[in-house]
């Protein structure tokens, strides 16, 4: 088949610029066959080679004792005792997510799973963090149910439970949704799997489902940005099967007991491209392949497909030799494919054959670690006007504006379509709080978050960086959990433009300091960009996602309050209103400041919860909504009434940091009270659990009226 002629315009419509093709036409001394275009274009594209970020990211804070592996690998590792190790990242599939909302959400939570258990991690849990439109739009309903629908369908099928995440609307994400997807498995520290390949004329082995069309090209159109051509993108856009996938997981978990795997790598963005790239390059090695042994499932397929699909349930491994026919009955017992589509080679070459041509020829270093790397021109953020007073409103009136928004009403409707006790072993599911899993087998449990108010970014990207890794960290220790570490899913808009630029550096600033200050390293984490659609950009979304240990389910805050109970505020309440949930809802003000974050008093106050766990009944952080949405939220989950003795708009939904509310019977608040004076930390009574009726100050309203508003708005908005 002829390949087409390399020209300007098909250099650009592979997203290169025209001083990155320079730059290929200087390392390899020639014009690109099609197939390396397409070679270089996988790998250097802003979704593979964090081109614009990667002088930003090695600044976070990356190490601890706790971290096994930190960023670089699949997913990365904390050492949680015993023996057993958290296998965990996010990721974001957020441009096929829109395109065609069922699939790519669906095949973004396989490949999530899939950098999890390539690592030799059995998924324990599954997070989804996902921001829409407005309800209003008209393609919102459409993407709201196809993507919970593709996610809960993956999960569900696979098998493995939903326990947490986020559900947003805002007009920011109205062309362009975000669906960040996170995994955790868990492994053995001595049973890790690394994807260094070592060994010159070791064999490079296909694994699972067979190679199609698929995908082609997925990871370049994840790196630009979307205008009115987007309906011609939907090729590009996987499909998965995820009972494969959980066939693919337990051959991959099968053969990594026979020690037969020097390497192992999955095949996500740019597919086989980078998944052999990766294996060679972190090994120092070159990779030979031969394509005409390539499992395929659609006839006639080129060089170029194969290199660039992004057909799902695929895996690539250097194996011993020695090992083939154990390892390849294994995979046939699974009814999966194994193929010897290559080979290890010393020199610096990434050589591609298909039939008697030699399709590429590259040195294979180049691709990866020698990508283009940028120092974006960026700018600071301007310091935000201060917030104009409120218009009026009543605190009843206040709340309601909150509850029947689908941002803060229950998310019910979303995580019922999702399998929450899969494997037995939830402890705490959505609704409640950061999630919590039971490690099987033993007392120890491990509970995860994620978290991210990006109305505070885009006032202050570092104060709205520390706040998302600060939020994190509060609702770990608000179950009783020990922070161990975080995963983030950086979503902006187009790098190029420097006041986006801006936005990054600045959050990824406060994000370095808030975990380095908490103890709380970055071991993974994706970066999606041009998240933009005809020139308009999302709201700056860093999403952290986190992992905390509880040593002993005995440790675990997990109660309801009972009626009687006392209602505390451990932190100081100042009324902090600019960018507040209520501004938003109730009067479509997004003015002021972010809430400062005083990162020495979120460990101290994370810390003293912790420490006197076995005094409260139950816990939750002040975030969004401040202590009226809170209150109400614990009151409402328990089937109780509530009364909190402001009345006060300030002091209910004012967002100030570093507070929690706890609810503790008498004996419980007495020594709490106790407790917090002894180690300085300031707690205060704020009202009282029980009765039919939520009570703010001296206005009221029934409980069971606002319940069924809570319960039902968020259905209601998208037409559910």
């Amino acid at each position: 088949m002829d390949e087409p002629q390399i020209t300007p315009d098909l250099v650009a419509a592979h997203g290169l610029k025209p001083d990155e093709y320079e730059r290929i036409l200087e390392i390899i001394g020639r014009e690109p066959s099609f197939t390396e275009l397409g070679i270089f274009s996988a790998m250097w594209n802003e979704h593979c080679s964090y081109k614009s970020s990667k002088k930003w990211l090695r600044t976070l804070h990356t190490t601890g004792e706790q971290v096994i592996c930190g960023p670089g690998e699949n997913a990365g590792i904390v050492d949680i005792g015993d023996g057993d190790a958290v296998v965990f990242k996010m990721e974001s599939h957020n441009h096929p997510s829109y395109i065609e909302p069922h699939q790519g959400a669906a095949t973004g939570v396989g490949g999530i799973l899939r950098d999890v258990f390539t690592m030799g991690a059995r998924p324990i849990a599954a997070m989804d963090s996902l921001s829409f439109g407005l309800p209003s739009h008209p393609k919102t309903p459409h993407l709201v149910k196809g993507v919970v629908e593709g996610v809960g369908s993956y999960g569900n099928c696979f098998g493995v439970p939903n326990v947490g995440g986020e559900v947003r609307f805002h007009k920011s994400y109205n062309g362009n949704c975000l669906v960040n997807a996170f995994a955790a498995g868990l492994a053995r520290t001595d049973n890790i799997f690394y994807c260094a390949a070592s060994g010159v004329g070791m064999p490079v082995v296909y694994l699972g489902a067979k190679t199609g069309r698929d995908g082609v090209g997925g990871a370049t159109m994840a790196s630009a940005e979307f205008d009115d051509t987007i309906e011609e993108k939907r090729p590009t856009v996987q499909v998965g099967d995820p009972f494969v996938e959980k066939t693919l997981m337990e051959a991959c978990m099968e053969l990594m007991q026979t020690d037969a795997v020097i390497s192992i790598q999955d095949m996500g963005a740019a597919g086989l491209t980078c998944s052999a790239v990766e294996m060679g390059d972190k090994g120092g090695l070159g990779i030979k392949l031969q394509l005409d042994n390539v499992p395929q499932r659609e006839a006639m397929m080129t060089a170029y497909e194969m290199m660039l699909s992004e057909s799902q349930e695929r895996m690539l491994m250097v194996l011993k030799p020695e090992k083939e026919a154990e390892a390849r009955a294994i995979f046939e017992k699974w009814d999966l494919d194994f193929a010897i589509v290559g080979e290890t080679i010393a020199e610096d070459r990434f050589l591609i054959l298909h039939g008697n041509d030699v399709k590429a020829d590259l040195p294979l270093s180049k691709l990866s670690s020698s990508a283009p790397e940028y120092d974006r021109p960026w700018v600071e953020t301007p310091v935000a006007a201060p917030l104009t007073a409120l218009p009026e409103i009543g605190a009843i009136d206040a709340l309601k504006a909150l509850i029947g928004s689908p941002n803060y009403a229950a998310k019910n409707w979303v995580f019922e379509q999702y399998d929450t006790q899969v494997m037995a072993d939830t402890v705490v599911r959505p609704g409640l709080g950061a999630g919590v899993v039971r490690v099987h087998g033993t007392d120890k449990a491990v509970a995860f978050t994620s978290d991210v108010t990006p109305r505070y970014v885009r006032a202050n990207p570092y104060e709205g960086g520390k706040q998302a890794v600060a939020e994190a960290y509060r609702n770990l220790c608000a179950v009783g959990a020990l922070p161990l570490a975080t995963t983030d899913n950086l979503n902006f808009g187009n790098p190029e433009k420097p006041e986006i630029m801006g936005q990054f550096v600045g959050a990824i600033k406060g994000i370095g300091e808030a975990c380095k200050a908490l103890d709380f390293p970055i071991v993974s984490g994706n970066v999606s960009l041009y998240n933009e659609t005809d020139g308009s950009g999302i709201l700056p979304t860093p999403t952290i996602g986190a992992v905390g240990l509880l040593k002993s389910l005995d440790d675990l805050i997990g109660g309801r309050p009972e009626a009687g109970d006392i209602a505390l505020v451990i932190g100081i309440t100042h009324g902090h209103l600019g960018q507040s949930a209520l501004a938003y809802e109730a009067f479509g003000l997004e003015e002021g400041d972010a809430p400062p974050v005083d990162l020495e008093d979120e460990l101290k106050h994370g810390t003293f919860l912790r420490a006197n766990g076995k005094l409260v009944k139950a816990a939750t952080d002040l975030a969004d909504g401040g202590l009226a949405l809170a209150a109400f939220e614990m009151a409402e989950g328990a089937g109780l009434g509530l009364q909190l003795d402001a009345g006060d708009i300030a002091t209910l939904f004012g967002e100030d940091q570093g507070r929690y509310l706890v609810a503790c019977d008498a004996d419980g608040a007495d020594a709490l009270e106790a407790a917090a004076r002894a180690a300085g930390v300031p707690i205060d009574r704020v009202g009282t659990f029980g009765g039919d009726a939520v009570t703010f100050g001296a206005a009221s309203a029934p409980m069971a009226e606002l319940s069924k508003l809570y319960r039902t708005a968020f259905a209601d908005a998208i037409g559910g």
